[in-house]
This record gives structure tokens, C-alpha cells and sequence, in this order.
């Protein structure tokens, strides 16, 4: 089993900047990737940015260039800075992981959710 614990939501003003940070912990894991995903108010949830094991990263287009995330791999943390806010990015933040576990020799492939962290950007 693996925890998320998400931190660093909060109410701010458009253009301004925002850092969100996300944890893993557990025992018999390793990373493949990790990020951000977001869900708006009647709206399904979208992928923000995602970093792999090996640091590519990937982005929605409608925050390239605003926002950027990073990883620590020795404190097993995701990072997400949020930049140039604008009312549109206004939702819930939820990390991800998608993990490769290992339980009694079997390996297998999982994801996990955190329970997310509520980014509100006024205007």
C-alpha cells in the first residue's frame, strides 16, 4: 500500500503563484511516475503534468508555461508550482502515482490517489 498526502491549496488572486506538494509512503514500492491531476466543478477530472522515473515531463496545453513540476526521488515527493494562476485553474488537485509494488514475490503495477487539495483563484 502506498499514501499520497497532498499540501499547499489555498485561495489566491489571478497572477498570482502557488506550490503544491505531494508525499509518498508505504514499504515494497518503487515509482514510475508521478503528477497532477485536477477536477472542476461539473467537469471530469484532466491531467495537469506528470513526471516519469527517469524526469520526462508532460503537460496539459493549457498550462505550459504557467505551471511546472518536479521531484525529489530521496524523499519520494512531487512538486507542482503553479504560476500565473488564472480563475480557470480553480478545482481540486489530486497527486498520482502510479507505483510497481512488489507483495510475496508477486510484482504488480498499481496507481494510487491522494485525497486532494482545493486550489480556488479569484479574479
Amino acid at each position: 500500500q502506498v499514501q499520497l498526502v497532498e499540501s499547499g491549496g489555498g485561495l489566491v488572486q489571478a497572477g498570482e503563484s502557488l506550490r503544491l506538494s505531494c508525499a509518498a509512503s508505504g514499504s515494497g514500492f518503487s515509482i514510475n511516475s508521478m503528477g497532477w491531476y485536477r477536477q472542476a466543478p461539473g467537469k471530469q477530472r484532466e491531467l495537469v503534468a506528470r513526471i516519469t522515473s527517469g524526469g520526462v515531463t508532460n503537460y496539459a496545453d493549457s498550462v505550459k508555461g504557467r505551471f511546472t513540476i518536479s521531484r525529489d526521488n530521496a524523499k519520494i515527493m512531487v512538486y507542482l508550482y503553479l504560476d500565473s494562476l488564472k480563475p480557470e485553474d480553480t478545482g481540486v488537485y489530486y497527486c498520482h502515482a502510479e507505483v510497481t509494488e512488489w507483495l510475496t514475490g508477486v510484482y504488480s503495477i498499481e496507481a494510487y490517489w491522494g485525497q486532494g487539495t482545493q486550489v480556488t483563484v479569484s479574479s
